[in-house]
C-alpha cells in the first residue's frame, strides 16, 4: 500500500490533536445526537440527516477542549441522488450547568449533489472551515443540539468550481459525564 501526502498530512493533524489534549483531565463528557436540517453546497439546499459525536475534556472550571464529529447524509430522495459529508473538528467549549457553546476549526470530506451556476452533478473532495456548536440541556442529560459548519470547497470541479458550503442541522442531543 502506498502512503500519500494526504495520509501524512491527516496522521499529522491527528496527532497533533491528540497531543493537545490535557492529559490531567479533571472530568471528561461524551455527547451523541442526530440533527435534521439543510446543506447548501452551491445554489441548491438539500435536506441532511447527521448523527454527531463529541468528546469534551475540563481545562478550567467552565472552560472544555472538544473534539466532534458530525455526519451528514444527503437523501437520495431528492433530485440529484444521495450524497455524504463528514466533518470533524476540534474546538474550545464553554460549558454551564444546562448548556455549552463551542467554536473552532473543521475539516470536512464530502461527495454530495451540487449545482453551480450553470452545471449540477456531484462534487467530491476535502475541505477545510469552521464549526460552531449550542447544546441547551431541557431535562437532565437530554438536550437539544443546534449546529453549524461553513466549508470552502474547492479544486478543480466543473460544477462548484470554488464555492462555499453551509450546513445547519438542529435536533436532540443526549451528554454523560465522567468524573
Amino acid at each position: 500500500m502506498r502512503t500519500t501526502g494526504r495520509q501524512i498530512l491527516s496522521a499529522t493533524g491527528l496527532a497533533l490533536v491528540l497531543g493537545a489534549v490535557p492529559a490531567q483531565a479533571d472530568a471528561s463528557e461524551l455527547s451523541a445526537g442526530i440533527g435534521l436540517g439543510w446543506i447548501q453546497a452551491g445554489t441548491a439546499t438539500r435536506l441532511a440527516v447527521s448523527p454527531h459525536a463529541g468528546i469534551s475534556w475540563r481545562i478550567k472550571s467552565n472552560i472544555l477542549f472538544h473534539v466532534h464529529d458530525l455526519f451528514s447524509v444527503v437523501p437520495s430522495i431528492q433530485i440529484g441522488g444521495a450524497g455524504v459529508y463528514n466533518s470533524a473538528m476540534v474546538a474550545l467549549r464553554c460549558g454551564w450547568k444546562n448548556g455549552d457553546f463551542s467554536v473552532g476549526p473543521s475539516f470536512a470530506i464530502y461527495y454530495m449533489p451540487a449545482c453551480g451556476s450553470a452545471l449540477c452533478g456531484h462534487v467530491a473532495g476535502m475541505a477545510a472551515g469552521a464549526h460552531a456548536q449550542t447544546n441547551a440541556y431541557v431535562a437532565g442529560p437530554l438536550g437539544v443540539s443546534v449546529s453549524a459548519n461553513v466549508d470552502w470547497i474547492g479544486g478543480s470541479s466543473l460544477v462548484l468550481p470554488g464555492y462555499v458550503s453551509v450546513l445547519v442541522v438542529a435536533g436532540p442531543v443526549l451528554r454523560w459525564s465522567v468524573k
